[in-house]
């Protein structure tokens, strides 16, 4: 089972979001356990701050008029009471921690004159409306759990003699209500995961153009340049495809002008030949001279459409291929080939009539000589066209499947044209196939015989 994606776009994007998403679950963590720290120390400051002015105004009071501070300044979260109450074991602090803070804080606010006791609890002392140990399990769950409790207890002897209770209860809600955080944070991710796609696309984008005008250029070498913009790497690389496809260009230019002085020059002493042959007396001699004369023409003649199969000058056409196959089987019918179409159910598609014609003729014929019969079936699917070609005959060696593609390669190694041909037909056939953007496949079939596969891509 394949896991990473086939393109670069989704491979650069699964590596850069699969690390954007890890960096950022890992920064939500933490910031999730430090919150609880921050949090607590911030409300324990706070309560320290206030607790020291409430001590500096009692110690000023008698008794009657603390009584009636007490109650106007008895206020949730912050309990105050002059009762003294049951105090849980003494507790130790680490020194960096927010309750040894807490104290250390409140002492220093009070200063030496007040003595002072100072805990730091899960549970309240003075009141049990909430259940702090269910709290406690919630905020573990959500892994902002406070330092050691949700408790600051602090117990301060004022001047008289008298002691002064506090109790600050945290509020959990401050812990516990994290929707506006976690809408921050799923916000941010998104925009990073569009920002980053939206950066892959632009840095892969070129590529996949360049990829898509070199599978152009296999049937057109005569597509229009690319433009050499973009960054400077991708500026290179399309000069440096540019200039290939201008190298390409000048060579096939060079080589169809050669190719045509070589037909011309050809004709002339060949036709001359055969007039000198018709001037034989001896009837032997002449069709000797006539049938190697014809042979020549037709190996000068082959070597040349094999040489220009692969040109594009013939404009491409909306052909309908299964009316181009009825031909080639009447026009087989007409010699005495044996060729049935057994289906074909094809839409038009735009192809080289000719080419593609001469193309099928080729596999067809190799079909009939080798087995006497062809049998032709044809299909599609969305993108494809596949049209195979098949006859019961002995088959290829598997190890010359490719092989016989190969330019004068012949498996009878005899060099009678009645026999072996001249070795280009499939050759012909398959860069015809290559110029239209599709392939020629040979198989042998399990029941005998030899199948052709010609696939054509149909491009939107």
């Amino acid at each position: 089972m394949r896991v990473l994606p086939q393109s670069l776009f989704g491979r650069l994007a699964l590596i850069l979001l699969s690390g954007l998403l890890l960096a950022q679950l890992i920064s939500t963590l933490l910031q999730f356990q430090d919150r609880g720290q921050r949090l607590f120390q911030a409300s324990g400051t706070q309560s320290a701050e206030r607790i020291a002015e409430i001590v500096r105004l009692l110690d000023e009071e008698n008794d009657s008029e603390r009584q009636r501070l007490i109650t106007i300044l008895n206020v949730p979260p912050l309990n105050v009471s002059l009762t003294t109450p049951v105090w849980p074991a003494p507790q130790a602090f680490h020194a960096d921690s927010p309750s040894a803070q807490f104290r250390a804080r409140l002492q220093t606010l009070l200063g030496d004159r007040y003595p002072l006791k100072v805990v730091v609890s899960d549970k309240s002392l003075m009141s049990s409306r909430h259940d702090n140990g269910n709290r406690m399990m919630h905020l573990e769950h959500m892994g902002m759990t406070a330092p050691e409790a949700l408790v600051f207890l602090a117990q301060v002897q004022l001047s008289d003699g008298a002691w002064v209770t506090f109790e600050n209860r945290i509020n959990d809600e401050i812990f516990t209500n994290s929707t506006t955080l976690f809408i921050n944070l799923g916000a941010l991710i998104v925009i990073v995961l569009l920002v980053s796609l939206i950066a892959v696309r632009v840095a892969t984008r070129p590529l996949t153009l360049l990829a898509e005008q070199a599978d152009k250029l296999g049937s057109d070498i005569n597509q229009p340049p690319l433009p050499e913009t973009g960054p400077t790497e991708m500026r290179h690389a399309r000069h440096a495809f540019n200039t290939m496809q201008s190298r390409l260009q000048r060579f096939i230019e060079d080589r169809s002008r050669l190719l045509t002085a070589i037909s011309h020059d050809l004709k002339t002493p060949i036709t001359r030949m055969r007039l000198r042959a018709e001037m034989l007396d001896d009837d032997e001699q002449r069709e000797n001279f006539t049938r190697n004369l014809d042979e020549m023409q037709a190996i000068a003649s082959e070597t040349l459409d094999f040489l220009r199969a692969d040109d594009a000058r013939e404009n491409l056409q909306v052909t309908d291929i299964c009316a181009l196959l009825e031909t080639i089987k009447e026009d087989a019918a007409e010699i005495g080939q044996d060729v049935v179409v057994e289906s074909c159910q094809l839409t038009p598609y735009p192809a080289r009539p000719l080419a593609l014609k001469r193309c099928l003729v080729n596999l067809i014929e190799n079909a009939v000589k080798y087995a006497g019969h062809a049998k032709i079936t044809a299909r599609e699917t969305d993108n494809t066209v596949t049209i195979c070609i098949s006859d019961s005959g002995s088959g290829i060696p598997e190890q010359q499947l490719d092989t016989v593609f190969k330019p004068f390669f012949r498996l009878e190694t005899s060099r009678s044209r009645q026999t072996g041909g001249t070795g280009l037909g499939l050759s012909i056939a398959r860069n015809i196939a290559l110029s239209h953007g599709g392939e020629i496949h040979l198989a042998n079939r399990k029941e005998g015989g030899l199948v052709a596969t010609l696939t054509l891509q149909r491009h939107s």
